[in-house]
């Protein structure tokens, strides 16, 4: 029960507006909240970054449906662990850029398929 409140008190601390305004501003997330995003739009920050309005706007612009509610990828970790690997095997020299790029998407689409088999239960 200890490490519950643990947990929910970090989540907390990470959801605290200020905290997702400014983490939003500095690395391009989107904010979790939307008093993040709204503290956001009223210091100014898009009138000089519009670039950073846009994606929450296009996601946020009609109700969610069945397709577009919440995250529903979960091999995420695992996917971009294959891409890091691959872009890390490009970048090391180990293999060409071409030849990373079509192991990530054939690695990738295997996890792909294994996600698609454990949600279809």
């Amino acid at each position: 029960a200890e490490e519950y409140k643990g947990v929910a008190k970090f989540f907390t601390f990470l959801s605290d507006t200020d905290r997702q305004a400014n983490l939003h501003q500095v690395s391009g997330y989107l904010p979790i909240t939307k008093a993040a995003y709204e503290k956001t739009k009223a210091s100014g920050f898009y009138e000089k970054n519009p670039v950073l309005e846009v994606p929450l706007l296009e996601l946020t612009h009609k109700p969610p449906t069945e397709n577009s509610r919440g995250l529903r990828f979960g091999n995420m970790v695992q996917m971009r662990d294959v891409w890091a690997e691959e872009i890390e095997a490009a970048l090391s020299g180990q293999k060409t850029a071409k030849a990373a790029l079509d192991a990530a998407v054939e690695r990738g689409n295997q996890i792909l398929r294994q996600f698609e088999r454990s949600a279809a239960r």
